[in-house]
Formats: C-alpha cells, structure tokens, sequence
C-alpha cells in the first residue's frame, strides 16, 4: 500500500527540480518543498484527483510568492549566479531530454533573471516540463491564450543567450579532464585551445567578490591561476547538467566550477566559491558518499 510519504517521495526530484529552476536557489527550492510537503499532509487525500497536478500548482503558487515579496526581489538584486546543484544522482527530476538538461544549465538560470515572476513560471512549465498552455493557465490562474503570450515574450527577452548544441556528455567529460591537466601543468597554449574566442568566466565568491572575464587569454591565465592556487584536489563530476569541477581541499568543498561546452571547446566558465551558495553541493557530495 502506497503511503502519503512513499507517494511524495517520488515526486520529490520533480517538484524540487521545479521549484530550483523558478527561484535558482537549492536552499529556497528545498524550503518550498518541506512546505509543500507539510500542505500535502495536511490535505484530504481522497478529495484530490490528480496528486501530481495538485503538488505542481502548489510548488509553483509558493514559488511565485516567494519570488514577489519585497525581501526577495532585493537579494536577487544581487544574487549574479545560482547556486549549483549536482545532478548526477536525479537532485533535480528527470534529465532526459536537451529541453530539460538546458532548462537547468547555470547559463539559462541566469538568463531567467530578466523575466518577471509569472514569466519565468510559464516559460519554465512549458520548456522544461512540456505542459500544454492549458495546464499551464490552471497553474499559474490566467488564459491558455496569456500564457501563450507570455511565453512567447519570455523567449524574446531571454534572446540569443540561450545554450544551444552542448556536446554529448562522454565527449564534454574527457574535454573537462583535458581542461584540468593543461591548467595544471601551466600549458596556457593547450589551455586556450580548449576555449572559444568569445569565452566568458564568471567568478562569485560572494556579494563583494565578483568578476566577469572575457576572452581566451584572460580567461585561460584566471583558470591556470585558479586551478594551481585553490585545487589541490580537483573532482570531475556533473552539475546542472554539464561537467563540473569541484574544488577540494583537505575534504573542504572550495568552489564549484561549470563548464558550458559546445561541441568542441569550453564557451563559459560559471565558478561559485561563495560559502553560502555551496551548501546544497556540499550536502549532496555527502549523501553521494553514503
């Protein structure tokens, strides 16, 4: 017999995948769904027709207030990158499709931050969830036709920003290894002839510490620099769906570094050493160990 928490936990991935792509933080995602969680237990089971519908609506309602109160709307002022979230073991629901792994890549989440509340919840069901505009209107409590309008403006302000043609994942791993040994063998040639001419390095280590490189030989010294200085244990693994460099020393989680790759060379670099934002990583990298 299915219980009320066998139920939820299979759902869990999906709705905390929903609520990190809406909010772009894990810590918030994971609060939104201990709350939907405490909702669903409160609820009448039997009155509930479609569960799955039913904890969607509530995940996505939570978050859209939570994205509208003053308190938030002035730290993501600031917030610059999301965190990371490992998404090797399913943290964030099903990853099968291109739709769904570039609906949760660092470079999208940041793109996201243009749009509003409602926009961001219509263009995140549609794109990453495939959910027909009338679902998507019982949802989010407007017009099929509005949210058909609303998608299409969210698309338009995202632009040509969006990551397109990632590499496939076995082709992008042995790329990010390749990145590792040329940084750390200080070969800035075989360095930057792993990276595109237009390369973008981001670097958040906090409010006060924030920087955005361009170009193969700023962006090749940083990463040789960086690698030498704060990697004495360097892990390849998977965040967000794309390679990801963990910085380890001493089994103290560092920094995170994402590598936005196309089908041949490393295009962005998304690196978070703020300790705030490294949480949910560092609780992840230990229930993987378990």
């Amino acid at each position: 017999m299915t219980t009320i928490g066998d139920f939820f936990g299979g759902e869990r991935g999906r709705l905390f995948g929903l609520a990190y792509r809406l909010l772009g933080s894990a810590a918030d995602a994971e609060d939104i769904v201990q709350e939907t969680f405490l909702r669903w237990h409160a609820a009448d089971q039997q009155a509930i027709e479609t569960p799955g519908t039913w904890l969607t609506k509530v995940v996505t309602n939570l978050c859209l207030n939570h994205l509208a109160s003053a308190r938030v709307r002035h730290e993501r002022t600031g917030a610059w990158l999301p965190e990371p979230v490992l998404t090797g073991h399913g943290a964030l629901g099903p990853l099968e499709t291109a739709e769904q792994r570039e609906s949760v890549s660092l470079a999208l989440l940041v793109l996201l931050e243009r749009l509003t509340a409602v926009e961001r919840a219509v263009f995140v069901l549609r794109e990453a969830f495939g959910y027909p505009y009338e679902d998507i209107a019982a949802l989010v409590s407007t017009s099929a036709g509005n949210c058909r309008q609303v998608h299409s403006r969210a698309r338009r302000r995202i632009g040509d920003g969006r990551p397109r043609f990632a590499a496939p994942d076995d082709q992008a791993r042995r790329l990010a290894e390749r990145f590792i040994a040329a940084a750390r063998s200080g070969d800035l040639v075989a360095l930057e002839d792993l990276l595109t001419a237009d390369v973008t390095a981001w670097v958040d280590a906090g409010p006060s510490v924030r920087r955005r490189v361009r170009g193969r030989d700023e962006v090749g010294r940083l990463a040789g620099t960086a690698l030498a200085r704060f990697a004495p244990r360097t892990l390849v693994t998977e965040a967000n769906a794309a390679p990801a460099l963990l910085f380890v020393r001493a089994d103290a989680l560092l920094g995170v570094t994402v590598l936005d790759i196309d089908q041949t060379r490393v295009r962005t670099l998304h690196t978070v050493t703020d300790p705030r934002k490294l949480t949910a990583t560092r609780r992840h990298l230990l229930a993987a160990a378990r």
